[in-house]
């Protein structure tokens, strides 16, 4: 009879050739994924706390408009300005601005928009009011103000 030799010897190479295949898709994966600012805030933004808040369900109804000192005073002046989306308005351009926000929206949301107002804490009540009647005159009637936290007692 003849003898067999046992192979004690084990392959201990582990292949390598689909790490990178993995790794690209991970990071197209997380690339992906990955929110990212959607909008450059140009103005100051100290935004107060507030007494009592709520939060909203549905997010994709809501428009935001940042008032604020500009962060480039050397471009855009000293005077309070408003940010809508990422371009700086006037406060004429609002009810244009409200009427292409309802245009993205479908037909039945549109009635629904609601108009987030960050303001900073250190502008006057003025710009405020003007905001406000223009957004009456685009009748976008539902306006929220933007707060940190509550304040604690």
């Amino acid at each position: 009879m003849a003898k067999f030799k046992k192979k004690t010897k084990a392959d201990t190479n582990i292949p390598t050739s689909a790490l990178p295949d993995i790794i690209f898709m991970l990071l197209f994966f997380f690339m992906v994924t990955t929110v990212l600012r959607e909008q450059e805030i140009l103005v100051e933004q100290k935004i107060p706390q507030a007494t009592q808040l709520q939060k909203l369900q549905k997010k994709t109804l809501i428009s935001y408009l940042y008032l604020g000192k500009p962060k480039n005073p050397a471009l855009y002046g000293q005077e309070p300005r408003i940010q809508a989306n990422d371009v700086l308005i006037n406060t004429t351009d609002i009810v244009q601005w409200v009427n292409q926000e309802k245009d993205k929206l479908s037909e039945a949301e549109r009635d629904q928009i609601t108009i987030s107002l960050k303001a900073d804490k250190e502008v006057k009540m003025g710009p405020v009011s003007d905001i406000q009647f223009e957004l009456r005159e685009a009748d976008a009637r539902k306006l929220m103000y933007a707060s940190v936290g509550k304040v604690q007692d």
